[in-house]
């Protein structure tokens, strides 16, 4: 299986547009419009495609932010695979590959995210992976969660 994490350029954006979430998930995340619009606006955010043999399954958006303590926090801020390519393991397959890319791409200590506390499909994926709830909320209103990770355990 080869697969990749792309940027978005004027190739790839319509194979990214035409990713879609199921129904039953559309309240948990944005879709990929809208992404790309906050994107367009705020070029902290980093949209990437997901792709698996040269086809895009997935979505992922991220970025380094500042926080009110004056540190920079790096966040997973949107991932999702596309509905028709659900069920085949590539949630945690890329959600690893994410993790590894983050921390080689910005030495980080930390990688949040935040979720809807009844997404219990997501809540549990990122439990697997050694996310945990900080505690706090962003600004709308969805729980933190955060994963420690140390830069040498990644290469």
């Amino acid at each position: 299986m080869f697969t990749e994490i792309r940027d978005i350029t004027a190739l790839n954006e319509e194979e990214i547009l035409a990713l879609r979430i199921a129904d039953n998930q559309q309240d948990f995340i944005e879709s990929t419009t809208q992404c790309l619009a906050e994107a367009e606006t705020d070029k902290r955010f980093i949209p990437v495609g997901l792709y698996r043999d040269e086809i895009a399954v997935g979505f992922a958006m991220y970025g380094v932010f500042p926080h009110e303590d004056n540190t920079q926090r790096v966040w997973l801020d949107r991932y999702f695979i596309d509905e028709r390519h659900q069920h085949k393991g590539l949630g945690k397959y890329f959600l690893q590959q994410l993790i590894n890319y983050l921390v080689v791409k910005y030495s980080c200590q930390n990688i949040y995210l935040s979720v809807y506390d009844n997404n219990i499909v997501a809540i549990q994926l990122y439990k697997k992976f050694g996310f945990a709830f900080n505690g706090e909320l962003d600004e709308k209103g969805e729980k933190v969660m955060v994963k420690e990770v140390h830069a040498h355990d990644y290469h």
